[in-house]
C-alpha cells in the first residue's frame, strides 16, 4: 500500500504490516552509504549503481509506486518490478560485469568503513552559516569533550550528557555528529522518535532533497543495533536517549536498547534527561546506562549541562513549572524576566489558538499542543492527514484535529502544522519561538488537598499507561513530566488554557505570585 499524500509505502515485515521507506530509496541509501563510508570504493574511484527489484509485486493501474513524487528517486534507483525481469537484466549487463567482481566484492566486504572526503566536505557545508547549530559556552565545552575522548579509540567509553529542556543537548549532539566525521570516524546519530530525527535533518539540510536523502544516512533508530557486531561503530551518539525503549516495546525484537548501543560501539554518548521519561517503556536513565556500561566493561564519563538556552534563559520559569507541576523541589521559582519570556494563562482554546496564528502570521515559529487527553481516529478510517477533528472541548465549541499521519515526521516544521495540534511525540527535543498548550481532563487539581493528579481513563495514550491502572502514582508522574514538556517547547513565550477550571484557578493564583 502507498498514501498518495505521503511518501511511504506499507508492506508486510516480519509478520505484520509496516510502514517503510519506498524501495528505490532504500536501495539509493545503501549505495549511498557504500560510497559515502566505504575505502574500498571511494579510494578507488569505483562508480556505484543502485536498482530496486520487487520480485513478488504485481503493479497495479495505475501504480502507485511509481507516482509522480517518486520520480527523483526511481531516477536515482530504477525499480523493476516482477514482470520486468528483462529490463533489469538490461540493466544489470549494462553496468555490470566489465571488471574484476569477486576481487571487488572482497575489498568491498574488506574495506574500511570511515566517511569519504566528499561525505566531509557534504556535512561541512550543512552547519556552515546554519544558525540552528551554533554552539555556545558550556555547549562548546561538551562538544569539544566528546570529540576528544572519541577520536582516541583506544578503550571502550560511555559519556553521558545530563541536562533539562533548553540546556542544548541537540545542539550539542548534532554539533558532535559532525565533528567526529571531519576526524574520519564512523558516527551515527541516533534517536528513538523518528520525528524528532526527520526534523533534525530537514534543519540541517534547509529542504535540500538531494542532500537530504544522503544525509539521513547518518541518522538511526535506536532499535537498529540488535544484531550489530561488537565496536561495529566508532562513536553512536543518542539523543533523547531518556526514550530508549527495553523489552516488547511496539516493533523492537531485542532486549535492552542501552545495551544494544553500547556493545555496538567503541564510544557511546548518551543526552538525557531523567524527568523526560513519559511511558512506561521508557527505560533511558542514568543509572541503567551506568549499569549497562559497566556490565560491558565500558568507562564512564559524566557531565551535567546547566545553563538555560531555551525560554529566553528564564530559567526561573523552568524551576516554577517544576515546582508548580509536583516534580521536583527547586530553588529560583518565584519568577522571570518577564520582558524576555511571555507567560500567559488564557480563558478559552479559541483565544489560545487566535495567540498562535498571530505569532506564526508575524514570522515566528509557532505551534499549538496538547496532552494525550484525546483519542486518535486511525489513518484507516479516513484520518490520514488529520481530516478527523479528534481534540474536542464540547464546553467552547473548540475542535481540531491531532498532529496528522501523512506529516507526522514534519509536523513541526510543515506549513500545515500551525492548523493541527500536535502531541509530545512530535514535538519532544524540538523547539518552536511561542507554544500554547492545552492542558486536558487527564491532569486536575484536587483543591481540599492541594495536589494534581490523574484518572486512568482521561489519558488516551494506550502504550503510556499499559500496566499503570493500578498504579496513579506513577500514571500522575509521567503525564506532569508531558506537560513539563510541552509547556518548554517555546523560546519566547508559552501559553496554557487547563479545562478542569480547578487547574486553571490554581496556576492563576500561583502565577500571580511570581515575581518580574
Amino acid at each position: 500500500m502507498v498514501d498518495g499524500k505521503r511518501r511511504y509505502s506499507q508492506t508486510s515485515i516480519n509478520g505484520g504490516v509496516r510502514e517503510t521507506t519506498h524501495p528505490s530509496y532504500q536501495a539509493w541509501s545503501y549505495r549511498q552509504f557504500i560510497v559515502d563510508m566505504n575505502t574500498a570504493v571511494y579510494n578507488q574511484d569505483v562508480t556505484a549503481h543502485s536498482v530496486a527489484f520487487l520480485h513478488n509485486y504485481r503493479e497495479k493501474n495505475p501504480e502507485p509506486l511509481k507516482s509522480e513524487q517518486y520520480e527523483k528517486t526511481i531516477a536515482e534507483a530504477p525499480l523493476f518490478l516482477s514482470h520486468e525481469t528483462k529490463k533489469l537484466q538490461e540493466f544489470i549487463f549494462k553496468y555490470v560485469g566489465k571488471g574484476k567482481g569477486m576481487q571487488l566484492l572482497y575489498e568491498i566486504e574488506n574495506g574500511k568503513i570511515t566517511p569519504s572526503k566528499s561525505l566531509v566536505d557534504h556535512i561541512n557545508a550543512l552547519f556552515e552559516g546554519n544558525s540552528d547549530f551554533v554552539l555556545l559556552d558550556e555547549q562548546k565545552v561538551a562538544y569539544e569533550t566528546i570529540v576528544a575522548l572519541a577520536k582516541k579509540q583506544d578503550k571502550k567509553r560511555t559519556i553521558i550528557i545530563k541536562g533539562g529542556p533548553g540546556t542544548g543537548k541537540s545542539v550539542i549532539s548534532m554539533n558532535a555528529l559532525g565533528g567526529l566525521l571531519r576526524h574520519s570516524l564512523n558516527a551515527k546519530f541516533v534517536a528513538p522518535n523518528s520525528s524528532f530525527r526527520n526534523v533534525m535533518v530537514e534543519m540541517l539540510t534547509k529542504q535540500s532533497s538531494r542532500s537530504k536523502m544522503r544525509t539521513k544516512s547518518l541518522f538511526m533508530g535506536s532499535g537498529s543495533f540488535v544484531e550489530s557486531e561488537t565496536d561495529q561503530f566508532d562513536v553512536l551518539i543518542v539523543d533523547e536517549a531518556h526514550r530508549l525503549k527495553g523489552k516488547g516495546a511496539y516493533m523492537y525484537m531485542g532486549q535492552n536498547q542501552i545495551e544494544d548501543i553500547v556493545k555496538s560501539a567503541k564510544t557511546s554518548v548518551f543526552f538525557i534527561d531523567d524527568l523526560q521519561r513519559i511511558r512506561p517503556d521508557d527505560i533511558g536513565t542514568v543509572e541503567e546506562v551506568k549499569r549497562i556500561a559497566k556490565k560491558l566493561g565500558s568507562e564512564i564519563y559524566e557531565y551535567s549541562l546547566h545553563a538555560q538556552f531555551r525560554c529566553a534563559g528564564a530559567e526561573g520559569y523552568l524551576n516554577w513549572v517544576d515546582d508548580v507541576l509536583g516534580i521536583q523541589n527547586t530553588g529560583n521559582f518565584n519568577g522571570w524576566d518577564k520582558e524576555f519570556f511571555d507567560f500567559r494563562i488564557v480563558d478559552t482554546p479559541h483565544r489560545l489558538y487566535d495567540l498562535i496564528k498571530d505569532k506564526q502570521g508575524n514570522g515566528h515559529k509557532a505551534r499549538l499542543l496538547a496532552g494525550y487527553a484525546w483519542s486518535w481516529t486511525p489513518a484507516k478510517q479516513g484520518n490520514a492527514n488529520g481530516q478527523i477533528e479528534d481534540v474536542i472541548l464540547e464546553e467552547h465549541d473548540f475542535n481540531m484535529p491531532w498532529n496528522g499521519n501523512a506529516i507526522r515526521e514534519s509536523w513541526a516544521i510543515h506549513p500545515d502544522g500551525i492548523d493541527q495540534v500536535g502531541c509530545v511525540h512530535t514535538t519532544q527535543g524540538l523547539e518552536f519561538d511561542y507554544v500554547g498548550v492545552i492542558i486536558g481532563n487527564d491532569l486536575r487539581y484536587d483543591a481540599a488537598t492541594g495536589t494534581l493528579y490523574s484518572d486512568y481513563k482521561d489519558y488516551k495514550d494506550k502504550t503510556g499507561k499499559k500496566g499503570l491502572k493500578d498504579d496513579p502514582v506513577r500514571l500522575n508522574a509521567l503525564i506532569k513530566n508531558i506537560y513539563k514538556i510541552l509547556m518548554s517547547r517555546g523560546m519566547k513565550g508559552c501559553y496554557i488554557y487547563c479545562r478542569d477550571q480547578s487547574l486553571q484557578e490554581y496556576l492563576m493564583r500561583r502565577l500571580a505570585k511570581t515575581t518580574e
